[in-house]
């Protein structure tokens, strides 16, 4: 690995963007990267991280369908209706999977800032998940969606709101496994 002082400018541009889009990048490493370009390219770097800043992975925080730890009775019993609850800096995506025929329909609210946005939903395939041919839908007046005749399969659900993405984990919609 080259000293950071004999990089090029292109060269330091392409370590700061990989650092800057570490998931876990600590703040004060990222800002000792910034500090160390030129200052004739401060304000380039800073749109790189303000561009990185704006992706949000959301966490799953509840599923219906995880195994409950106590048997709950006839409360514990298989819904066809599944669940989903993600958490995302300051939102809520709550997510519900309904079987419709031989599909499926996804409907749920993004809780937080009233902000209007869209939902992006994309197919994965062999060579990961695919933007082209995606759906997307805008949110309503009250953050909700709905997204109709979806087939079995795994998916990425994607929020947009202000100048936030959401980009949600693989989403598997289909019957349930036993």
């Amino acid at each position: 690995m080259k000293p950071v002082e004999t990089l090029s400018d292109d060269e330091f541009l392409q370590r700061v963007q990989r650092a800057v889009a570490m998931p876990e990048a600590p703040t004060a490493f990222v800002q000792a990267a910034i500090a160390l370009w030129p200052e004739r390219h401060a304000i380039k770097v800073n749109d790189v991280v303000t561009a990185a800043v704006r992706l949000i992975t959301g966490v799953l925080s509840f599923d219906s369908w995880a195994r409950p730890a106590v048997a709950l009775g006839l409360r514990g019993t298989a819904a066809d209706t599944r669940h989903l609850l993600f958490s995302a800096k300051g939102r809520d995506v709550d997510l519900r999977i309904s079987p419709a025929a031989d599909r499926f329909a996804l409907s749920g609210q993004i809780l937080g800032p009233d902000e209007t946005g869209l939902v992006e939903l994309s197919t994965h395939g062999a060579d990961g998940f695919k933007a082209a041919g995606a759906r997307v839908v805008p949110l309503d007046d009250f953050g909700e969606f709905r997204l109709d005749d979806v087939g079995v399969g795994t998916y990425r659900l994607t929020v947009r709101v202000g100048s936030d993405e959401i980009v949600l984990p693989p989403i598997d919609v289909g019957a349930r496994s036993p």
